[in-house]
């Protein structure tokens, strides 16, 4: 079947960040979507409220008696009940990425890859284009906290959005290696670091597989590429490469930079003008580099440089992502998703650069038993940049435990004077006692869950 000819779509992992983005594309198509997931979640609770229904017991008699595609994500264990009743009954089944790769295969398309920043430029794109009144749909990796969805739209209809807007926006993401099925006009790639070596196996191997991706470029495309990343794009004269980097020498590069009340102001460079005094509504050097991709993308859409300006300022962020909790005068509060050495270190030095002065403490949860194992030294590494660190057990997600792969082990790597590991239930009586100065919560598993009552209590305090 063509994918607007769908009636009834049934997605297994509905909860799941990408996966709800898609669910709600199809019920605002007018599909019937439903779905299961492990865990309720306030992502969960929202669908329901939206007129999704979703179960949590992994029940195949609450399966849909025969819908037109059942939906996956590739973190649902291979065991999982209604994943195999499926199976069993040949119901039509397609991972989340192949479903992306169909719904943007006949349009234009903007995909941002990269191993680190592609959710904040993702959305940052899709607000640039709805502030300049470009028909468009994005699909996020994170909540917009300017759109409070994963999900959002130029205001479209029903029968537009199944149709077929000015342009797609979506995550290019290279687990599994699901984005060398979309097939973008306009490419960005962010860096090329190693991750996801369950998967690739190597650095070598992600690095080729980031351009096979490039490969997938529309004819007269552009790739977007951050200077310096140490991938091999494909030759062909079929799209153009255009450049952006924080420190010049680039096609697109800010300069006149200067930090005023935690806010950038800058000039942006470009390869036709200058745009002057922008300023970037978001803290943090690696925002800073992420708005100038976004803007670069902006730029090529031809986006006025007005907009693009306006856009820049008022932009709001993603939920995760450097997202303040609490700002007292005795005490910060950030939470991020950060779950990666490169990500925790670009964090912690934007939260340094901003509050110099201040003790900072961590809480962090590492995610995946394998990325511990694979880059234990790293992580350490950044975590020394804390000057506290509260280590919580490592989040599993789809893996089962590794033999001498916990956070004990991670703890013994760091040379931190104050560093310890604590469990979730026991983190608030901790923080009560402790009474840090900045903190950060770290993380992209459940860590998420101890936000709300964190900030309570030091809202409460």
């Amino acid at each position: 079947m063509e994918i607007h000819q769908y009636k009834s779509v049934y997605f297994l992992g509905i909860g799941g960040i990408g996966m709800s983005a898609l669910a709600r594309y199809f019920h605002r198509c007018g599909v019937m979507v439903s779905g299961y997931d492990k865990t309720p979640t306030t992502l969960t609770h929202q669908l329901i409220e939206e007129g999704i229904p979703v179960h949590f017991d992994d029940n195949p008699e609450l399966v849909p008696d025969r819908p037109d595609l059942v939906i996956y994500t590739p973190a649902l264990p291979k065991d999982n009940n209604e994943l195999q009743f499926v199976i069993a009954r040949g119901f039509p089944l397609k991972k989340r990425s192949e479903v992306l790769g169909m719904i943007t295969r006949n349009a234009k398309t903007i995909a941002i890859a990269g191993t680190h920043g592609k959710t904040t430029i993702t959305t940052l794109v899709a607000h640039l284009l709805i502030t300049a009144g470009i028909d468009s749909i994005a699909f996020l990796g994170g909540i917009s906290k300017n759109y409070n969805s994963n999900f959002i739209t130029s205001g479209l209809s029903a029968h537009q959005l199944a149709g077929s807007p000015v342009y797609y926006i979506v995550e290019a993401d290279e687990f599994d290696r699901s984005f060398l099925r979309l097939y973008p006009d306009i490419a960005v790639i962010t860096s090329a670091d190693a991750d996801h070596l369950d998967i690739y196996g190597n650095i070598d191997e992600v690095r080729l597989s980031f351009g096979e991706f490039t490969s997938n470029l529309q004819k007269n495309g552009t790739l977007i590429l951050k200077k310096g990343v140490d991938i091999v794009p494909e030759e062909t004269d079929n799209y153009i490469i255009q450049t952006y980097h924080l420190e010049g020498d680039a096609d697109f590069y800010p300069e006149k930079i200067r930090l005023e009340n935690s806010r950038f102001i800058f000039d942006l460079v470009t390869p036709a003008r200058t745009i002057r005094n922008i300023t970037l509504g978001l803290p943090g050097k690696f925002n800073l580099e992420n708005a100038i991709a976004a803007a670069a993308v902006a730029y090529t859409v031809g986006i006025p440089d007005e907009v693009i300006a306006q856009s820049l300022l008022t932009f709001e962020g993603v939920e995760r992502r450097f997202d303040f909790q609490v700002i007292h005068d005795d005490f910060v509060y950030i939470d991020d998703y950060a779950h990666h050495p490169e990500e925790l270190k670009a964090c912690i030095c934007a939260v340094r650069e901003i509050y110099p002065s201040k003790k900072i403490t961590g809480i962090f949860q590492p995610h995946l038993f394998t990325r511990t194992r694979d880059f234990a030294d790293a992580f350490a590494r950044s975590l020394e940049l804390l000057d506290e660190l509260i280590l919580l057990e490592i989040y599993p997600a789809r893996e089962n435990p590794i033999a001498g792969i916990d956070s004990a082990m991670l703890l013994g790597k760091v040379q931190l004077q104050n560093k310890k590991i604590c469990s979730k239930t026991d983190l608030t009586g901790e923080l009560r006692s402790s009474k840090p100065e900045v903190l950060l919560t770290l993380g992209a598993g459940d860590i998420d869950q101890l936000v709300k009552p964190i900030r309570e209590l030091f809202t409460n305090m």
